[in-house]
């Protein structure tokens, strides 16, 4: 490293979430990791601002992706997600984002990590929308996510030669982020058991947690379904939290209610714990599983201001989650991808509360390979998350995400 202590790095958006993107060659071996990132993001700060670093002060924005060549045949980059904890500064290397993961491919592509250009072009297309008549391509790049060792297809839009550069401008409107962009789809190939090795780690679809009696309303127990597809989830019914919950709604607990309930969070806590030794995972392992609370039915969805009634029934389960102990204003997104997964498992409770069941049913009889999409309805919106089954195998899980360059130079620490 220089002794101005600085690196270069790209500070991006990738669907509902920022951070540093950072070309592995430019930062220190991994085990010296913690002498440089915490300090780059503002940690540890115990005001929670990372005032003194690039970091935002939540989970969803102190994030860092680390990208190198890869020397798979199945990939063409390897990807190491880094989640920094803002007061105290600890690296968690133990799940992925699939929200930062949408930013993953284009930067690969736009640095020179992906060889054989050409081949991992599609043909031309005419865009659509305000971006009508521009010419535009769709790569594809293949990307190993060392985290929970899984292989993940990215496919962007281009434009140019030589070589042509990855095309944010587009008229896709993604809930949560202002405005609209270019798609970028995402299929994370075969994520069941992404840290178990199992969809359902205890093999069952619902399992009993104990809660300690020394945790405000504990001393009890809860039914929980214990899910691990991309990350692991410990995904709990809202109403079975007690009877102060009965007829909760999206109106009435939010983000910010649950934030400023502490009894409510520690118990949250000692629910995610349960669930994580179940699963044979380290309990003070914040950052996995994480816990995600589903309302008994999606009374409501966002439309980009305010709650409104879900009338329609475009949404099919509603949920609130919490990532490392904060409440997530949208929903992490492999975490979706989890609950989407766990809502075509017989007798989850995700599956219990789903509310469209006929779409997913006709195709699950269509015979050994079929695909279904669920809506998931969060604080910021909703996100429509496909899941494809093989003969009773998760053969991929598909997302819809947008990604932007902020700014990119020398970070100093």
């Amino acid at each position: 490293m220089s002794s101005s202590r600085s690196f270069p790095a790209l500070f991006v958006r990738g669907g509902t979430s920022n951070g540093l993107v950072i070309m592995r060659k430019d930062l220190p071996p991994q085990d010296q990791w913690h002498t440089v990132l915490p300090a780059a993001m503002g940690s540890p700060d115990n005001y929670g601002r990372q005032l003194n670093g690039i970091g935002g002060g939540i989970s969803s924005t102190s994030k860092i992706c680390v990208l190198s060549p890869s020397e798979r045949a199945d990939a063409d980059v390897d990807f190491t997600f880094v989640q920094v904890g803002i007061k105290d500064g600890v690296l968690d290397l133990a799940g992925n984002c699939g929200n930062m993961s949408s930013a993953v491919g284009p930067a690969a592509w736009d640095h020179g990590l992906v060889t054989d250009l050409e081949a991992k072009l599609s043909s031309s297309h005419e865009a659509s929308g305000e971006d009508a008549g521009e010419t535009y391509r769709e790569a594809t790049v293949r990307f190993f996510n060392t985290n929970t060792s899984k292989v993940v297809h990215s496919r962007f839009r281009v434009t140019g030669h030589n070589p042509p550069r990855y095309c944010p401008t587009g008229d896709y409107e993604m809930d949560g982020v202002p405005g609209t962009q270019s798609c970028i789809t995402l299929s994370f190939l075969n994520p069941a058991g992404a840290k178990t090795g199992k969809a359902l780690p205890t093999g069952n679809p619902v399992d009993v947690l104990e809660i300690p009696g020394d945790v405000g309303g504990g001393g009890t127990t809860i039914p929980a379904s214990l899910v691990d597809v991309s990350n692991p989830g410990v995904f709990v019914k809202i109403s079975d939290l007690g009877s102060d919950f009965a007829g909760a709604t999206p109106e009435t607990l939010t983000p910010a209610t649950l934030d400023a309930d502490p009894v409510l969070k520690k118990k949250l806590e000692a629910i995610r714990q349960a669930g994580a030794a179940k699963m044979g995972l380290d309990p003070k392992t914040e950052s996995v599983p994480k816990i995600v609370l589903l309302f008994d039915k999606p009374a409501y969805e966002h439309d980009g201001s305010n709650l409104r009634a879900n009338e329609d029934g475009e949404v099919d389960v509603q949920c609130l989650a919490l990532s490392m102990g904060q409440p997530h204003k949208a929903v992490p997104l492999t975490l979706a991808l989890c609950l989407g997964a766990a809502a075509n498992i017989p007798g989850t409770v995700a599956a219990q509360l789903r509310r469209r069941t006929e779409a997913r049913d006709e195709a699950q009889q269509q015979g050994s390979r079929s695909s279904s999409s669920i809506v998931i309805g969060h604080p910021s919106g909703k996100v429509e998350i496909g899941t494809t089954v093989e003969n009773g195998e998760i053969v991929s899980a598909d997302l819809l995400r947008t990604a932007r360059v902020l700014m990119k130079g020398e970070v100093f620490y």
